[in-house]
């Protein structure tokens, strides 16, 4: 009975469908950052040239998001996915083109890079503001978001792993390849999906006004305005991880891409644990108090990768560090999504993708310059430690909302 009620949402046709090709677009696209990033690092050895390639992938997302919530809000969602999902595939294309030809330069894989950050700042709002058409029962739309993170970092589990192998035998743009073809499938499931028209008043409102109402909204609802505060600030000290890494496998370690792809993979696995913990849950209403620990989970956990001597302890913290990361930053969207008016939807799930996506480019520029300077170790113990620190202060503010709120619900009863 557990199982099947952590992943009930399977049970509607069209997010079991939407839920199995993005399997396969997601592995292809985690085998596609770890390529990127083993090739910049193997041709460029510079870990502040891992950063800016980092920053290109996903800083586009912090000032498009908005833009693509508010059209999320307005036009045929489906429509939209089918754009971004073949403009996605394209740049894979492009970038597979690129370095299977030996026709590439540093500057060519920023640029595919920025590209890519383009795509996604569009299609993440999109992709995210559907999930309530694929779900007949709105109970369950926590769960469906919840498996999707779940999907998603069982990606970064086995695309890192499996890219890591890969690259021992072949090009990095075989990686590329791959992930160009995995984007069909979601492609077509996009096409399948019924049309939901935006209510009159946001689709006549216009554009700057429409996203100015939507953050006005977001800022006066303290629960939205907190949760958004600490995601932003563990995706920029948190999640940036992933920059280190390289240096932790090859300086550090004294590895090669293998121990890079373990390194992403058991911060995968950790996540995985984190999502499935999730999808068991059977509601959100304690969620805060838990984000509140595993903020802090997470920031412990990468100050200790900083002091750690031994690999196979740094593999032990990685998966507690996915756990903590994922639990956050799912759990935030998980509240966010069941809270929200049906008529913000799409501006406030994009508010939540730059405070996530959008912040982690940031902290991948400044913690790739850091570690050029101090060195990969002492900068996961500075970040680390500010992820503790985000969890202490913002994390208070939540719980004393959440206990006022159960005082108010008390008194009403």
């Amino acid at each position: 009975m557990a199982v099947i009620r952590t992943f009930r949402a399977l049970e509607y046709p069209l997010f079991r469908r939407f839920f199995f090709c993005q399997a396969v677009s997601i592995l292809g696209h985690w085998m596609q950052q770890i390529a990127l990033q083993w090739l910049v690092y193997r041709t460029t050895g510079s870990a502040a040239m891992l950063g800016l390639v980092a920053f290109a992938n996903q800083a586009p997302i912090l000032f498009i998001a908005p833009f693509s919530g508010v059209l999320a809000d307005r036009l045929d969602r489906r429509k939209l996915l089918v754009a971004t999902q073949s403009f996605a595939s394209l740049q894979a294309l492009l970038l597979a083109v690129l370095v299977l030809s030996n026709a590439f330069e540093t500057w060519h894989l920023v640029a595919m890079a920025l590209m890519f950050g383009i795509v996604a700042g569009l299609d993440t709002p999109v992709r995210h503001s559907l999930f309530v058409t694929m779900v007949d029962d709105r109970s369950d739309l926590p769960n469906a978001i919840a498996l999707n993170s779940f999907l998603m970092n069982s990606g970064r589990l086995i695309g890192p792993s499996i890219a890591g192998v890969v690259l021992i035998y072949v090009q990095e743009g075989y990686c590329f390849l791959f992930n160009a073809l995995s984007y069909l499938g979601v492609v077509w499931v996009a096409w399948t999906l019924p049309r939901v028209r935006p209510p009159h008043d946001v689709a006549i409102t216009g554009f700057l006004r429409s996203l100015r109402d939507a953050a006005d909204y977001a800022w006066h609802q303290h629960q939205i305005r907190e949760l958004l505060a600490l995601i932003a600030c563990i995706a920029f000290f948190g999640s940036s991880y992933i920059v280190l890494m390289p240096v932790f496998a090859r300086d550090v370690f004294g590895g090669g891409s293998e121990t890079l792809g373990f390194l992403v993979g058991f911060a995968g696995f950790g996540a995985v644990l984190g999502t499935t913990y999730l999808a068991s849950r059977g509601s959100v209403e304690r969620l805060q108090r838990r984000l509140v620990f595993s903020s802090m989970l997470a920031g412990g956990a990468l100050l200790a990768v900083g002091l750690s001597p031994w690999l196979w302890l740094t593999f032990g913290l990685m998966v507690v560090l996915g756990f903590g990361i994922i639990v956050t930053a799912a759990g935030t969207n998980m509240i966010l999504q069941s809270v929200v008016d049906d008529d913000k939807r799409g501006r406030v799930v994009s508010f939540y993708t730059m405070s996530f996506l959008g912040m982690i480019p940031f902290g991948a520029l400044a913690g790739g310059n850091l570690a050029n300077i101090i060195g990969a170790p002492r900068t996961a113990m500075i970040f680390g430690a500010a992820c503790v620190l985000a969890g202490l202060l913002i994390g208070g503010k939540l719980r004393r909302d959440f206990r006022r709120q159960e005082s108010g619900q008390d008194r009403d009863s």
